[in-house]
C-alpha cells in the first residue's frame, strides 16, 4: 500500500510513527503557516489556487470538501467562487491547524483525515486538497476515499508541488525551499520548528512518488478523466472526474 514517500528518518524513527509525529509539528507551527507560505507562493498562492480551482471546473452552487484543509487557504479560494461559505467543508487532523484557520462564516471545518473522510458517500460535487498529497498515510484508501464522497460526476482538484524535470531546476527549488525558506522561517516564525517544517517541506517534496505514479493511482480508484496541469515547472494540478 503506497505511501507518497519512504519514511524520512531523520524526522522520525520508521512509518508507524509518521502520522503522529507529522500531527505533532503542524499543531506546533500553525501559528506561522500562513506568514511562510506568503514567502513560499512568493504573493501568488491565492490568485493561483482560485484559477486552478476554476478550471478543474469549480463553479457558483457547488458543494466542496477541501482535505486537509490546513488554515483555510484552499477553502477561502473555493467559497469565493461558489459563492456560499456555507456550501464548503475544511477537513484537517491538526487540531493547531483548525484552531489557526481564517475562513468566512458558515464554512465549516471537520476533524478527519482523508483516509477517513466524515462524509457520507456521494456527499459532494467537487474535491479539493492543496498541498497536502505528500503527508497522507497512505494513497490508496485515500483516493478510494476520494472516490466515495465524489457524486457521480464530481470533479477533483490536487495541488501540489513537484520536481523540475531538468537538473539546474531541480538544484534552484532545492537552494529555495531546502535553503533560503527555513532561513527566512528563522528570522520571521514565531516557533522554534517551524524552520524544521520547512525543511522536511521540501525533503517530502524531493522524496515523493512521481506524477506518473500519482495518475495511475488515481485511475485504479475508479476516477476517469485523469490529467496533470504544470505551470512553471513545479505547480501540479491533478485533475479528475467521477463517472456518471
Amino acid at each position: 500500500m503506497p505511501a507518497p514517500h519512504p519514511p524520512l528518518v531523520r524526522y522520525y524513527e520508521n512509518e508507524n510513527v509518521r502520522r503522529d509525529w507529522v500531527r505533532n509539528i503542524f499543531d506546533s507551527t500553525a501559528g506561522d503557516y500562513d506568514r511562510i507560505e506568503r514567502v513560499l507562493g512568493l504573493g501568488s498562492g491565492s490568485r493561483y489556487r482560485r484559477r486552478a480551482l476554476r478550471e478543474a471546473g469549480l463553479r457558483s452552487g457547488m458543494t466542496v470538501l477541501d482535505i486537509g484543509t490546513g488554515t483555510g487557504l484552499v477553502a477561502r479560494e473555493a467559497a469565493t467562487l461558489v459563492g456560499d461559505p456555507s456550501l464548503v467543508i475544511g477537513v484537517d487532523p491538526s487540531p493547531g491547524m483548525i484552531e489557526h484557520a481564517i475562513v468566512p462564516a458558515g464554512l465549516k471545518i471537520l476533524t478527519g483525515s482523508a483516509e477517513a473522510i466524515p462524509a457520507a458517500d456521494a456527499a459532494v460535487d467537487f474535491l479539493s486538497m492543496g498541498y497536502a498529497l505528500r503527508h497522507i498515510s497512505d494513497l490508496r484508501p485515500a483516493f478510494a476515499e476520494f472516490h466515495r464522497v465524489l457524486q457521480p460526476g464530481g470533479r477533483l482538484c490536487i495541488l501540489e508541488i513537484t520536481l523540475p524535470e531538468s537538473t539546474l531546476g531541480r538544484i534552484l527549488l532545492k537552494s529555495y525551499l531546502r535553503g533560503a525558506v527555513p532561513a527566512i522561517a528563522a528570522i520571521v516564525s514565531r516557533h522554534r520548528r517551524t524552520p524544521v517544517l520547512m525543511r522536511y517541506y521540501w525533503d517530502t517534496i524531493q522524496a515523493c512518488l512521481p506524477p506518473a505514479t500519482i495518475i495511475d493511482l488515481l485511475r485504479q480508484a475508479g476516477l476517469v478523466e485523469v490529467e496533470r496541469q504544470v505551470d512553471l515547472g513545479i505547480f501540479s494540478a491533478y485533475r479528475a472526474r467521477k463517472p456518471c
